[in-house]
């Protein structure tokens, strides 16, 4: 059945040129229309050619379009994946580094809540209403779970959030020297705080096995990592291991790269939970990521412009594992299967309101998303690591929807890393004077929005 698939923050190419590879090899899909949308002209186009010659390459029948204008894309959209940002660019997310850094905090965990992001996601949510009521919106831009229980709360958009973390589990089936794809697993949760409740290989109970590699094999594994210049895959990480061992079950995905705040204090203490010099989540890591992306970028330029560079020879003719095109599939031409999706609770994961967006498993098919009640999870995890995680998660909405400054300042206060109230007060000073790396047109500022109450 042919579709409107609108593609907001269209820029980032990689992830659009999946999707776009998804769809040629969707033949359910043929015929649809996919419109790229970003503020960046540059990479709109580079997306735009690259998918226009992709679908040649894989003789898939599908449109391009590409425009600027946020209601053009919108106007008769079936599905929307919104994947744009305005804080978690790479310029953006630098600057604010370096700028923490002199502040004293290590890789910005001061615990300013979002803002940026959070207001666009509303924004398109609304815009939805008046354009194409009836659509999807397919979540890929973080953060994930407070947008998705943003948007649902404040709208009637239908609204499903999408991460790969999941992925997790094959990561810990492959060291186990298991095949993946023989796996039965459950890792239910709040994004980028999943764990997993149900690990079996075959049938049989796998617990056990990584039980057996922790006590027999981790120690060397980890040595001979660091010993040949290796990074420590984050799933099979220290860190992980030491949640596992604190919780009874383990993290998966984000989540142990997440963990508490004690694994995060500054490089040598990564360096000790995570691998020899600290893993993607530092200062000199995310460098590297963002020479790996330019340099990327700069490829699929040449792809783009060069006829006698292929996208198909670059990026291959094998479906990506991104869940978003097998889930409209699903809705439109009823190819039902079992994904792991954010949407709202409504009585899916014991112990958490209903209206509160949860990462839970969930049957697709023409009926909808269909969540699967999961079993509660282990007391200790809700009670250190789940509502935590939800508190904070309604302190964040509350001070996007009363503009209170003051409880984006608490925030602050209650980071590990603060020292001292004036330490925080400056750090807040400081984050709301820095420019956002858009064109203030898109976006309201955050100066305009926020404002410390009346008896301050």
């Amino acid at each position: 059945m042919a579709v409107k698939v609108s593609v907001f923050g269209a820029g980032s190419v990689v992830f659009s040129l999946g999707l776009v590879k998804d769809m040629c090899l969707t033949e359910g899909l043929h015929g649809s229309t996919v419109c790229f949308m970003d503020i960046n002209e540059e990479r709109l186009d580079v997306i735009y050619e690259l998918g226009k010659r992709y679908a040649e390459d894989l003789s898939a029948d599908l449109k391009f379009e590409r425009t600027q204008d946020r209601a053009v894309a919108l106007e008769g959209a079936d599905f929307v994946i919104h994947t744009a940002t305005i804080t978690h660019n790479e310029y953006f997310m630098k600057r604010r580094r370096e700028l923490t850094a002199e502040h004293g905090y290590f890789y910005g965990h001061t615990g300013m809540p979002e803002y940026h992001n959070l207001q666009l996601m509303l924004d398109v949510a609304e815009d939805m209403e008046a354009l194409c009521p009836d659509a999807w919106i397919l979540l890929a831009g973080n953060p994930v779970y407070e947008g998705t229980t943003l948007m649902t709360r404040e709208t009637d958009i239908k609204v499903c959030g999408l991460c790969h973390g999941h992925y997790g589990y094959r990561g810990v089936a492959s060291q186990l020297g298991l095949d993946p794809d023989k796996v039965s697993w459950q890792a239910p949760g709040l994004n980028h705080n999943i764990w997993m409740t149900d690990f079996y290989y075959e049938g049989k109970d796998a617990y056990p096995m990584l039980d057996d590699w922790i006590r027999e094999e981790s120690e060397a594994f980890w040595t001979e990592c660091e010993a040949n210049g290796k990074e420590i895959p984050t799933q099979m990480s220290r860190s992980a291991i030491h949640q596992y061992k604190m919780y009874g079950l383990m993290p998966i995905g984000d989540t142990p790269r997440r963990g508490g705040w004690w694994y995060h204090t500054d490089l040598e203490t990564r360096k000790r939970w995570y691998t020899r010099n600290g893993g993607k989540d530092t200062p000199e890591g995310r460098d590297r990521v963002l020479k790996s992306k330019d340099k990327k970028f700069e490829q699929m330029k040449e792809a783009a412009y060069d006829e006698k560079v292929r996208p198909v020879d670059l990026f291959g003719d094998k479906k990506t594992t991104e869940q978003h095109i097998p889930i409209m599939d699903g809705l439109v031409n009823d190819t039902e299967g079992q994904f792991q999706v954010n949407i709202p609770n409504n009585g899916a994961l014991p112990g958490i309101p209903d209206d509160v967006a949860v990462e839970v498993p969930a049957i697709v098919n023409k009926k909808g998303i269909q969540p699967l009640r999961v079993p509660p999870l282990p007391n200790k995890i809700m009670l250190e690591c789940i509502y935590p995680d939800w508190l904070r998660m309604e302190r964040t909405l509350e001070a996007l929807k009363t503009g209170d400054k003051s409880m984006m300042l608490f925030s602050v206060l209650e980071s590990h890393q603060t020292r001292t109230y004036e330490q925080a007060v400056e750090m807040v000073d400081t984050l709301f004077a820095m420019e956002p790396s858009v064109p203030m047109q898109f976006i309201e500022d955050i100066n305009d929005h926020y404002q410390w109450p009346e008896n301050w």
